[in-house]
């Protein structure tokens, strides 16, 4: 460290176009602020290694063990700056809601149970039913980033116990496409932001673990969830009728939208509604789909967005259907009984963002200090 911090001084001191020349230092003494124990847990030539040899050397936990940040983490920090400076040029109002609430805020089993004074509760899985909440509270728009909790028992490349959420919610006027468009526009702006402003840092990135620059379009491809499915079909996959796509499926769709329209970045719209939350809106002309949507990265999904619903009766019934405890989120269905507009909004992990962004194999190497079914340290 100290003979890093040395030649970064004698290279400063040398630049020729500050000081006319070199500069030669002679150092008379040097001060020890902090032993270090004489074997570190990892070494510099470690912590170099490119992707290959950090499968081979099975040492990506000792990196995250020692938390050892380099280039890459740069890209979560510029890509939640981007998000906040884009949203508040777009009549967004940043808010913070609650972790510690009462039920699961997305239905199924993955939530951390915990006590709360005695009561039971949980970790916040989204900050969706908030954010409608302050929508229904005269928000027009709404955005936030922090903490979400899941708790899957993923262990893959691509899922974390507890992930930096890019969240963001308002009214709809006259189509759910409105989200979409702040889709559009919010993400072109930061892939345009990261390539112009952070090319030493990707430059970095690349060096260590090369990756092909992300191919998107100025104006974001839309496609139905049916035309993806047909697409998937002409290619010889056979999807489960009215499912979700699988991660095999969501990749090879992924290949074939590349390949077609020569981006790896779209929007996938209008879902089966039995494979979304229980707050979603289902179709006016069509109830067996939704007014849903899912945004991709190199055949992996980064978005998940929706119209919601705000309706309290078709809420309850909803809620039921998905064998979610109504009286858990009775305050959340009230808010709607005092008159709420249509509106929708979409959640993003920060880290699987930057991950696929950077052509990286696994989430872990954009987080600094990572939460998976097995950590819990550091």
């Amino acid at each position: 460290m100290v003979c890093n911090l040395l030649a970064a001084s004698i290279l400063l001191l040398g630049d020729k176009q500050h000081f006319g020349g070199a500069v030669e230092i002679q150092v008379r003494k040097i001060y020890c602020v902090n032993r270090a124990i004489p074997v570190l847990p990892i070494n510099i030539e470690d912590a170099a290694r490119g992707e290959m040899e950090f499968e081979k050397f099975a040492i990506i936990y000792v990196v995250v063990d020692c938390a050892v940040s380099d280039g890459m983490l740069y890209g979560p920090m510029n890509t939640g700056l981007k998000f906040r400076e884009f949203l508040l040029s777009e009549s967004f109002v940043g808010i913070h809601t609650p972790k510690l609430i009462q039920g699961s805020s997305e239905g199924g089993a993955s939530v951390f149970n915990l006590l709360y004074n005695g009561q039971p509760a949980c970790l916040g899985q989204s900050p969706q039913l908030h954010k409608q909440m302050a929508i229904c509270g005269g928000f027009e728009r709404v955005f936030e980033i922090g903490p979400v909790f899941r708790a899957e028992n993923s262990h893959t490349h691509k899922h974390l116990c507890e992930f930096i959420g890019l969240d963001a919610e308002m009214e709809i006027k006259e189509h759910y496409f409105e989200v979409c468009d702040i889709v559009d526009g919010l993400f072109v702006s930061i892939f345009k932001h990261l390539n112009e402003n952070c090319k030493m840092e990707l430059e970095a990135i690349n060096r260590q673990y090369p990756f092909e620059p992300l191919k998107f379009l100025d104006q974001t491809l839309k496609l139905t969830y049916e035309e993806g499915i047909q697409m998937l079909k002409e290619a010889g996959t056979e999807i489960e009728p009215m499912g979700d796509l699988n991660t095999y499926a969501e990749k090879k769709l992924g290949r074939l939208v590349k390949e077609k329209y020569g981006t790896d970045f779209f929007i996938l719209y209008q879902y089966p509604l039995a494979v979304r939350p229980f707050y979603t809106m289902p179709c006016y002309n069509n109830p067996a789909y939704s007014n849903s949507f899912d945004v991709f990265i190199r055949g992996e999904e980064i978005i998940s967005g929706a119209q919601r619903i705000h309706v309290p009766g078709l809420l309850d019934k909803r809620a039921a259907e998905c064998g979610i405890d109504v009286s858990t989120i009775s305050t959340y269905i009230e808010s709607f009984s005092y008159g709420a507009p249509p509106h929708g909004g979409f959640g993003a992990g920060l880290e699987r963002v930057v991950m696929l962004f950077c052509g990286l194999k696994n989430i872990r190497m954009t987080s600094l200090f990572p939460r998976d079914p097995r950590r819990l340290v550091p």
